[in-house]
């Protein structure tokens, strides 16, 4: 029986927890979950008290820790799903040698931000966990429709197909579909853009730009997405596959983007300062563009969409310049 620990009690740590109780696969749970009170709350009344309430923890085969080195000890596939910024905290009294002969998952769509890299490289550098044992989950899926059992796709990818297939089998239910690929620069990056573009889209909605102009922008984004994965990792892929088109257009279109909410709020006037405070949620994109801006200046690539997002949030460019400038480059 395979110990599967998961690492972070978010919407998406609580919807994939509901995926792998829900998995006919035989395994145990090992799940942390950061404040001691939502441990108790979840003991006595099987829900999570803070994201996705209303889905039920199936409690027989999970056991709660409030310590993640526990966790990591117990386990044998490990899924990391806090939000990027809050990964190295989460992870700081632990060792290379915690995560010796072990599998690490990555269920994050962003980047470290302390240190600039995406997960995987953040893992292989910091705790010596080689790619092969590195498997990167893309989307296109939202916790809450995963929460709804409404029909969903996973992909998992790594340098060793092997293992993503592994930890793909524990996911399966009658509600979500996985997919298995050896691209995981690709997929991993790609999760990372999408998130930008979706902040991009809620900007241009928040000033009053329609539907039109966004099929433009997300058309012109996909493409830029492409030229960016390719610069970094040159291999073939098919970036119209939903590991990568499909998870961009639903983070870009949905009403459960916390990106796209965020993009919006700035598009309507509200500070970044403003905008952090009144959500509950980390919105990636923002930490991202930070971090993207510096790979796209080391490359010297050619990045309108993401330059955008990144003079908006971090320059403080007015959001109505910023893209008016933007439009006229888009094709």
């Amino acid at each position: 029986m395979a110990n599967i620990g998961v690492i972070g009690s978010g919407s998406w740590a609580t919807a994939m927890i509901k995926m792998l109780t829900d998995n006919q696969q035989s395994k145990h749970v090992n799940w942390w979950v950061r404040k001691q009170e939502d441990i108790d709350y979840i003991e006595q009344y099987h829900h999570n008290p803070s994201y996705l309430s209303a889905v039920e923890v199936k409690l027989d085969h999970i056991s709660l820790y409030h310590d993640p080195k526990e966790v990591i000890k117990n386990s044998d596939i490990i899924i990391l799903n806090t939000p990027a910024a809050y990964l190295e905290d989460a992870l700081k009294d632990l060792q290379p040698s915690d995560f010796k002969n072990k599998l690490l998952v990555s269920a994050i769509k962003g980047i470290v931000p302390s240190i600039k890299l995406i997960v995987g490289e953040f893992l292989n550098t910091k705790f010596e966990v080689p790619f092969e044992d590195i498997v990167v989950v893309g989307g296109p899926c939202h916790a809450e429709e995963v929460s709804l059992e409404k029909l969903s796709y996973l992909t998992f990818a790594s340098k060793n197909t092997a293992n993503a297939a592994i930890v793909a089998q524990y996911f399966q239910t009658h509600y979500i579909k996985t997919v298995v690929s050896n691209d995981i620069l690709g997929v991993e990056y790609g999760a990372v853009l999408k998130n930008i573009y979706a902040l991009a889209c809620g900007i241009c909605h928040g000033l009053g730009y329609g539907d039109n102009f966004q099929a433009v922008l997300i058309s012109n984004a996909i493409r830029e997405m492409e030229y960016f994965v390719n610069a970094i990792d040159p291999q073939p892929r098919e970036i119209n596959q939903s590991a990568y088109l499909g998870d961009l257009l639903v983070t870009a279109y949905s009403q459960f983007s916390r990106n796209r909410t965020f993009g919006n709020m700035i598009g309507k006037g509200y500070s970044v300062k403003s905008a952090q405070l009144e959500m509950n949620m980390v919105a990636e994109g923002y930490f991202a563009s930070d971090c993207i801006q510096d790979i796209i200046l080391d490359h010297q690539l050619e990045m309108p969409i993401c330059n955008t997002v990144y003079n908006i949030l971090y320059k403080n460019q007015i959001a109505t310049v910023a893209v008016k400038n933007l439009a006229d480059k888009l094709t």
